[in-house]
């Protein structure tokens, strides 16, 4: 197993994205921790394939947007787990809405939740592993949004351009502990941002038309690049984005 005895924390871990890389890090041997906007039949459900699969789950509940929520995170995941080694900052938020009439409540709330939660998350989890001295990695779950616009998203795709920048810097600044930063570039994963566009055929059609693979992805697909970039087969990878998105950033160059 790539990721044997790791302790792994995710954000947004419950569903979509989240859920498709905690199910695939556990099924590598890892132990998980996750965090939770809210309680959920969805978090406990989670909890029970972790821990059928063998491993640990721990849950901490808080909000990625409020720097203390990070702080409980670790401590959470340093009770339950015995200490940090990998932190994947997935939780986002992208509330479709035009720019002209942009409110501004909804810009500071994407900001918050994206950039500003993986700001905090990240922060605490390589205080953590500064700490234990034994080195670990970030991924930030960002999207080729941080490379393309987005009619709709005028307020979404600088926060994912901004993870992306963020994990560069982090990369410098952090190589000399052994921890390595990295961004993961999905395109279009059928998740809860996305449903109700997915719900209509004529949208979907049109979406997967844009894929060079003919599909959309799905959060394992991502999980499975979390689990490569969280193990020793990526031991030379810092500051690195990887687009996983079926080929669609290079057809639509």
């Amino acid at each position: 197993m790539l990721l044997q005895g790791q302790r792994i924390l995710i954000t947004g871990g419950s569903r979509g994205i989240g859920r498709g890389a905690a199910i695939e890090c556990a099924k590598h041997g890892a132990d998980i921790a996750i965090n939770a906007s809210a309680p959920s039949d969805s978090v406990d459900s989670l909890v029970k394939e972790i821990e059928t699969l063998g491993r640990k789950a721990v849950v901490s509940i808080g909000d990625v947007a409020d720097p203390d929520s990070a702080t409980a995170f670790i401590e959470a995941a340093v009770k339950g787990l015995g200490g940090v080694d990998h932190m994947v900052a997935n939780a986002g938020i992208c509330p479709f809405h035009s720019f002209l009439d942009m409110p501004v409540e909804v810009v500071k709330r994407t900001v918050d939740v994206n950039l500003m939660g993986t700001y905090y998350m990240c922060q605490a989890a390589a205080n953590q592993m500064v700490r234990q001295g034994t080195g670990g990695s970030l991924i930030a779950i960002s999207s080729i949004s941080a490379l393309v616009g987005g009619e709709m998203q005028s307020h979404y795709t600088p926060t994912k351009a901004g993870q992306h920048s963020l994990m560069q810097s982090v990369a410098i600044a952090l190589g000399k502990y052994g921890i390595r930063a990295n961004s993961i570039l999905p395109g279009t994963i059928a998740t809860d941002i996305n449903k109700e566009d997915l719900a209509d055929p004529a949208k979907r059609e049109y979406m997967e038309g844009r894929i060079p693979l003919g599909r959309l992805g799905k959060p394992e697909d991502i999980g499975k690049v979390v689990v490569f970039l969280a193990s020793d087969l990526a031991g030379y990878m810092t500051g690195a984005h990887v687009l996983v998105d079926g080929g669609a950033f290079v057809h639509l160059q």
